[in-house]
């Protein structure tokens, strides 16, 4: 990383301008779908573009080179330009007071050992010129809190809390696609691409000190400096929770890594110790990945591993306590004043016992209730509620059949709609008020989003899980968090 990170990070993800180099007006092209996403997003900056035929792309009118755009105008380029002409190009921004480029070209390292020459010169100029250089062979940058969307692929995601590195950009894709599904936000999301000058590990600790991110989020493929990396790791992960995810563990995997960014892949084994050492959250999957840094950036640390679960049918609690079994958790045996409270709340036909199985014997209240005397229980760490959005289920039926203008039948739907609202948020004025994870689940969240249960999960700023077992997945990650902080204080304390 050259020595003009700090504010070559600045303005990579804050720039005051933009310059798209090799804009074209051809739909296809990676130089027009850049230009339009950056217009579309309403990126409040200046916007100018260069193509040698010159003329008007998207309104904007561009110019033959960057000689053309006044100076201090822009401090970004994205270069969608050929690669033998890339070292010229950012010398000629350098003059124009750029301090950042994202180099969009491919045709490097990926491509053999002539391509590995142009990206060590391509580099070499960079640091020269004291320019911040993202790439290459890379998907673009996304920063909510500027409205800037600076990549060739959708979507772009709401504004959040999570920062996003990654080695390849389709997985910045995958994440910015979960991030939009769930409504749980991102602020900053880059694909490194071939990380020539700028790597994961560094957009990660530049995220550490950003104000505008609380959580950490990476997808790596290669590592080349293993000491480095880790050394790098252990300081964002002091800072702030961070997640990562590994590609590349397998033979087949570690050969695709190579030929997809040039990257040289670890040992499985030796990188999973590592980020425990670390203090690295590791997930396995792009799903568990981007769950637990949504958990994290919308839920408290629970204190210890003891887990409430609170469930209006059995078969659930039953799969979550199996759940619960195989992780570093613990189903908490119910406490005897926890049990009289809820014996008096429910019919005899209750499970009498964590999981709380109310077998539908819940009246108006009974959930919003027992949710807050788990929150307010010392014993409870944390709490999993199960069937959200399951009456609203059955009132959609209702509302859509040949007898929903009976007033009688109306109201009931108006009334397990309301209710099942309300369930979500009671959980999270319980998260707030306890300062406990208190986790919602249903697989309604994928199956019927606009389900008034996982619907005001949403609304509520939370993470609806689509099972049982993603949420303990997720609270996992937050148990690991919590035991690292924890061990920290300890050997801190240390004489």
């Amino acid at each position: 990383m050259n020595a003009n990170a700090g504010g070559g990070f600045e303005a990579l993800f804050d720039p005051r301008g933009v310059i798209v180099a090799g804009a074209s007006s051809h739909p296809g092209k990676f130089g027009f779908v850049v230009l339009h996403n950056i217009l579309r997003n309403a990126y409040a900056g200046r916007v100018f573009a260069t193509n040698i035929d010159g003329g008007e792309i998207l309104g904007v009118v561009t110019v033959p080179s960057i000689d053309a755009i006044p100076d201090g105008a822009a401090d970004l380029v994205f270069l969608c330009t050929p690669v033998a002409a890339n070292p010229q190009l950012l010398r000629d921004c350098a003059r124009k007071g750029v301090r950042a480029a994202f180099v969009m070209t491919s045709g490097y390292a990926e491509s053999g050992e002539a391509g590995l020459r142009a990206e060590h010169e391509l580099a070499a100029v960079a640091d020269e010129v004291g320019i911040l250089m993202a790439g290459p062979n890379g998907q673009g940058v996304v920063s909510t809190p500027s409205s800037l969307c600076a990549q060739m692929v959708a979507p772009y995601p709401p504004p959040g809390r999570i920062g996003i590195a990654s080695q390849s950009g389709n997985i910045v894709s995958s994440f910015e696609n979960l991030s939009l599904g769930s409504g749980i936000g991102v602020s900053r999301a880059v694909s490194a691409g071939n990380s020539a000058r700028v790597g994961v590990a560094d957009y990660l600790e530049f995220f550490a000190g950003d104000p505008e991110t609380d959580v950490g989020l990476g997808y790596l493929e290669g590592v080349l400096d293993g000491r480095a990396l880790f050394d790098t790791l252990s300081r964002v992960a002091r800072e702030m929770p961070l997640v990562v995810v590994k590609g590349g563990t397998t033979g087949a995997g570690r050969r695709a890594a190579t030929s997809h960014t040039g990257a040289l892949a670890s040992d499985e084994r030796v990188f999973a110790g590592m980020c425990r050492q670390a203090g690295v959250n590791q997930a396995t999957t792009i799903e568990e990945a981007f769950e637990a840094a949504a958990t994290f950036a919308t839920q408290p640390l629970p204190r210890g591993p003891n887990v409430a679960v609170l469930t209006t049918a059995g078969g659930w609690g039953v799969l979550t306590a199996d759940a619960l079994a195989r992780s570093e958790l613990s189903l908490l045996p119910l406490p005897d004043d926890l049990h009289a409270a809820i014996d008096a709340m429910v019919p005899p036909r209750w499970s009498r016992g964590n999981p709380i199985d109310l077998a539908a014997g819940e009246t108006r209240d009974t959930i919003p209730e027992i949710l807050q005397l788990l929150g307010a229980h010392p014993a409870v760490d944390a709490v999993l509620f199960l069937g959200s959005g399951v009456q609203s289920n059955q009132a959609k039926l209702m509302r859509t059949g040949k007898f929903a203008a009976d007033p009688g039948l109306a109201r009931i739907v108006e009334y397990h709609e309301r209710q099942d609202a309300r369930y979500a948020r009671v959980a999270a004025e319980v998260s707030a008020a306890s300062g406990k994870p208190v986790l919602v689940a249903t697989e309604l969240a994928v199956t019927d989003p606009a389900n008034p249960g996982p619907r005001a999960v949403r609304d509520s700023g939370k993470l609806c899980y689509w099972s049982a077992e993603r949420a303990v997945t997720a609270l996992e990650h937050l148990w690991r968090r919590s035991r690292v902080l924890q061990r920290d204080r300890s050997a801190t304390r240390t004489p």
